[in-house]
């Protein structure tokens, strides 16, 4: 029989050391990133405990009586120990379900965890979803380079590399978050009218509590910022978490530069370097030009999957008719 904890402060440190050396995880589990936005989100991450060993564990909140997989996060799921193999996994699946049914819960909308941040395998869930008579609901489409394995970049991103190089653009890290930030902030308003999902405060927040692991990456011409990269490494990854050029940065290739840098050298230890996804409406709709740039730096397709599980359903009430007095 096994435990099931709601998470509360008091097991911070054990919920951190867990993701920390789980098979499955990344760092946007630990609870200092999870919790920069608890107050958009009623928590319901819970913990899984056998004889007081903790298993398991997911990130989730619940909303309307809709338990999701952490809707502040891009992935989610269960985070499982290196030990954990499909039986055991599979009973701490059914004792997630089991648990859910216990209360008013109707569904649980659950979001897998891509392979590339597997650093084992780890898609017993994949399996087990199947087995629930999963709905998939969503799947956006991502571009990964496997870095062990690279296809070449095209001619025209070549040519984007010589040109940065002869208009003498440079690259630096961790510079001024502020340059970066007003040309990503000014795209995002120009073409999809809309912010970036974190606002200057929160990503500066977010570096300072994470230095081994958000990087910005900026590309210059003397003084004027040109493009920046917002890197988010987790141990199998380097995740493109914020791309942005100016419309001089465009022309002179700085992205071209930038791109060139991050994948054949600093992250070129990694097993992955992902750009991120290119698809919208739940992934129905694809950005063509977007992924394409993305594709002619040698990316190729991995999908980011969304799953909904019914839990329970309560028939609708009746209304009361009164005759009489």
């Amino acid at each position: 029989m096994l435990e099931i904890k709601h998470y509360n402060k008091s097991l911070k440190d054990e919920w951190d050391d867990f993701v920390s050396s789980a098979k499955n995880s990344s760092f946007l589990f630990l609870r200092d990133y999870m919790d920069y936005h608890s107050d958009r989100f009623q928590d319901y991450s819970l913990m899984f405990y056998e004889e007081s060993k903790l298993l398991a564990l997911i990130p989730a909140n619940i909303s309307d009586d809709i338990v999701y997989s952490h809707q502040g996060l891009t992935y989610g799921g269960l985070i499982v120990n290196h030990e954990i193999k499909t039986i055991k996994y599979k009973s701490i699946f059914e004792e997630l379900i089991k648990y859910l049914k216990q209360s008013t819960i109707k569904k649980l909308i659950y979001k897998s965890l891509p392979h590339i941040y597997h650093s084992i395998a780890a898609e017993e869930d994949i399996y087990l979803l199947f087995t629930h008579n999963a709905e998939l609901i969503k799947r956006n489409i991502s571009s990964s380079i496997k870095l062990n394995n690279k296809v070449k970049f095209s001619s025209r991103r070549i040519r984007g590399i010589k040109k940065a190089e002869k208009n003498n653009l440079n690259i630096v890290k961790n510079h001024s978050l502020n340059d970066f930030y007003s040309i990503l902030e000014k795209i995002l308003k120009e073409k999809h009218s809309v912010r970036p999902v974190h606002s200057i405060s929160e990503l500066e927040n977010l570096k300072e509590k994470f230095p081994e692991n958000i990087h910005l990456y900026s590309c210059y011409q003397e003084q004027e910022c040109l493009a920046g990269v917002i890197i988010y490494e987790t141990k199998e990854v380097a995740h493109a978490q914020y791309i942005a050029a100016s419309e001089l940065g465009k022309e002179l290739g700085a992205l071209d530069l930038l791109f060139n840098q991050l994948i054949n050298n600093d992250f070129n230890h990694k097993s992955y370097f992902d750009f991120g996804i290119s698809s919208v409406a739940d992934g129905k709709t694809l950005n063509e030009g977007l992924i394409n740039q993305k594709e002619e730096f040698g990316a190729r397709a991995i999908v980011y999957d969304a799953y909904e599980i019914p839990i329970n359903s309560f028939p609708k009430e009746e209304p009361q008719i009164f005759l009489g007095t």
